[in-house]
């Protein structure tokens, strides 16, 4: 029998997180039985076995790295400190793992460069350039150049890590997506994203500082008929790649 994936949600919203959870399984051609979620906002975060999964999936969130410690809740520490563990395991096993948007502040913030608010992006389509490297690599290779996909976020890495391979970038958010050894995808945007899936979070973090909320119904019409299916077969790819 195959390994399923861990699929980990920091979302604290139950609407904002069955949403994306469905999104991941549908644009990653998963189903029930191949995968484990783990919500560990709502669960905390338990030691994890990385032998007993193919990869692990990360989702996005409303927390912020950038946010000073003070200011951060209990459960926003116990997660960062939960990930920062999971990563000493990760990145020594070079294990197969893809963090779309707070996946990706995560790792870059583990990695060790500074997260902050000058790379932020609206909530709405993009254009993202895929670099020499993110031609050659196995996600991107033969996609769009450039490539549309969706994003929203208020953080972002602001270098990119030593150790990394910038894979997508555009001038907006020059870091977009980057690899670290060969089985550790980042990326800023969200390829598990789609007009449905944002529609909800437009309307759940409408008051989460995104966006000014009486711009809701305006963003909600601009992302209604995006088509993003490029940036979804990246999350195709990676299960594809990984699946064993």
């Amino acid at each position: 029998m195959s390994k399923p994936f861990l699929i980990i949600q920091l979302r604290p919203e139950d609407a904002t997180a069955d949403s994306e959870f469905e999104k991941i399984l549908h644009y990653g051609e998963l189903d029930l039985n191949r995968v484990v979620r783990l919500r560990v906002d709502r669960d905390g975060f338990p030691e994890i076995h990385l032998h007993r999964y193919a990869g692990i999936i990360v989702g996005g969130s409303p927390f912020d790295v950038s946010t000073p410690l003070e200011q951060k809740s209990s459960i926003q520490k116990e997660i960062e400190a939960g990930f920062n563990l999971l990563f000493e395991d990760l990145v020594a096993a070079d294990f197969p793992f893809l963090g779309c948007c707070s996946g990706c502040g995560l790792l870059g913030n583990y990695l060790g460069t500074s997260i902050s608010r000058k790379y932020a992006e609206p909530v709405g389509a993009i254009e993202v350039d895929i670099t020499d490297a993110g031609r050659e690599d196995p996600l991107l290779a033969d996609l769009p150049d450039p490539m549309r996909a969706l994003t929203g976020h208020k953080e972002a890495c602001d270098l990119l890590p030593a150790e990394a391979v910038l894979l997508a970038s555009n001038s907006r958010c020059p870091v977009q997506m980057f690899r670290v050894k060969q089985n550790l995808y980042a990326t800023q945007f969200h390829p598990e994203g789609d007009p449905e899936g944002f529609i909800v979070r437009i309307n759940v973090y409408r008051n989460h500082g995104y966006f000014p909320p009486e711009s809701a119904a305006r963003l909600i019409e601009a992302v209604r008929h995006e088509h993003t299916p490029d940036a979804h077969r990246i999350l195709q790819r990676f299960v594809q790649r990984y699946s064993a």
